[in-house]
C-alpha cells in the first residue's frame, strides 16, 4: 500500500486542529490587564460569555454535538436507543459526507488507487466506499459492540488543564473509555469495531487493497482519524467561546 494513501486524508485533519490553536492559545491566556490594581480600572457592564466547558449544540453549525457530555457533567448511561441515534447521526450528519468528500477529493486528485480510476467517476468510486466505510464502522463502534460490552463512547470533555495534557486525554479516548459504571475501561468498542469495520470493507475493495498492508494502514487512519476528531471535540468549546466574545 502507498503510504500517500493514509497520508493525505491524515493531513488534511491535522491541519484543521492546528488551524484551530491560536483560538485556543489565545482563549487560555490571562487578560493583559490582569497586573492593573482595582483602583487603576473602572468596573465593566457584565457581557455574556459562552462557557468555556459548555458544548454549543452544534459544531461549525453542521456536527452534532450530542456524542459530547460537558465538562464535569455525570451523563447516565446511554440507552441503546441513544447509542442508535448518536452512530446515525454521525454517519449521516452533514459534516460527515463533507469530511468524506473532502478525503476522497484528495485520494482521487493523489491516485492512491489507480484501480478506483480518476476524474468524476474516480471521486465516486472513492466517495461511496468512503462513506460506506464510515457509516458500517460507526454503527459497530457507537451502537452494536457498546451495547454487547456495556460501554459508553461518548466523548467527555476534560475543559481544564494545559493544552498538552487535554490533547493527551483526547487522543487516548480511542483506547480508553468508560463503562455503564463509569469506570475507566479499555475501548474494546473502538479497537474491535474499526477492525471489523475495515475487515467487511476488503469484500468491496479493489484487488490491490486486499493486503496486509493496505488493511493496516486504513485501521491506523481510522483510529487516528477519531484520536484527531476527539481533539477537535475537546477545544471547540474554547474557540466558539472565542469567536462570539469576539463577535457578540
Amino acid at each position: 500500500m502507498r503510504l500517500r494513501t493514509f497520508f493525505a486524508p491524515a493531513i488534511f485533519l491535522g491541519g484543521l486542529v492546528f488551524l484551530l490553536l491560536p483560538g485556543i492559545v489565545s482563549s487560555q491566556e490571562p487578560g493583559r490587564g490582569a497586573s492593573l490594581s482595582s483602583a487603576e480600572t473602572l468596573p465593566e457592564a457584565p457581557q455574556p460569555v459562552l462557557d468555556a466547558k459548555q458544548k454549543p449544540k452544534e459544531i461549525l453549525g453542521m456536527m452534532s454535538s450530542e456524542r459530547v457530555v460537558n465538562a464535569g457533567e455525570t451523563a447516565p448511561p446511554p440507552t441503546p436507543r441513544l447509542a442508535f441515534k448518536i452512530a446515525t447521526h454521525g454517519s449521516f450528519d452533514p459534516s460527515s459526507f463533507a469530511l468524506t468528500g473532502v478525503t476522497s477529493l484528495m485520494a482521487e486528485g493523489l491516485d492512491t488507487n489507480p484501480q478506483l480510476g480518476k476524474g468524476a467517476a474516480g471521486f465516486g468510486r472513492y466517495y461511496w466506499r468512503g462513506c460506506v466505510d464510515k457509516t458500517i464502522g460507526n454503527y459497530l463502534v457507537l451502537f452494536a459492540l457498546p451495547t454487547v460490552f456495556h460501554q459508553d463512547e461518548r466523548y467527555y470533555i476534560k475543559g481544564t488543564g494545559s493544552i498538552v495534557h487535554r490533547s493527551i486525554y483526547a487522543s487516548s479516548r480511542v483506547l480508553i473509555t468508560s463503562d455503564y459504571h463509569g469506570h475507566e475501561v479499555f475501548n474494546t468498542s473502538e479497537i474491535l469495531g474499526r477492525g471489523m469495520a475495515q475487515g467487511i470493507s476488503l469484500s468491496y475493495d479493489p484487488d490491490d487493497d486486499r493486503t496486509v498492508g493496505s488493511f493496516a494502514g486504513r485501521y491506523a487512519f481510522a483510529l487516528g482519524r477519531d484520536a484527531l476528531t476527539n481533539l477537535f471535540r475537546e477545544f471547540w468549546p474554547d474557540v466558539a467561546t472565542r469567536l462570539r466574545h469576539r463577535h457578540p
